[in-house]
């Protein structure tokens, strides 16, 4: 009987693990650390001007809180600036202004 139980646990064990495909996994891990890379990266580069929450506005920076724009049209302003805003381009990678444009939403209210 106690063989029967120890056969039956592992089993379910290892269907359990393998119920997953590795695609769905490697999504998760994808989205979690370029959420993380976004909420670090606007941290050290974005947070002077914006603030904590995007809504701070040093300098003349927009309230992100309130932004409507895309984020195809946030990656395009982090990317080249606009008005007091300098562009990122040259100290960011693509995937990393995009991170921070995705991030940028968690402001919206």
């Amino acid at each position: 009987m106690r063989k029967s139980l120890i056969v039956i646990a592992i089993f379910s064990l290892i269907w359990a693990c393998g119920s997953t495909t590795d695609s769905e996994i490697d999504t998760a891990a994808v989205q979690t650390t370029e959420a993380e890379d976004g909420a670090k990266i606007y941290k050290q580069y974005c947070i002077a001007c914006h603030g904590l929450y995007g809504n701070m506005g040093a300098s003349g920076a927009f309230d992100l809180s309130k932004s409507i724009l895309t984020e195809k049209q946030r990656i395009e302003v982090i990317t080249n600036g606009r008005n007091t805003m300098v562009g990122f381009k040259t100290l960011l990678s693509e995937e990393k202004i995009k991170a921070v444009a995705k991030h940028t939403f968690s402001f919206k209210k």
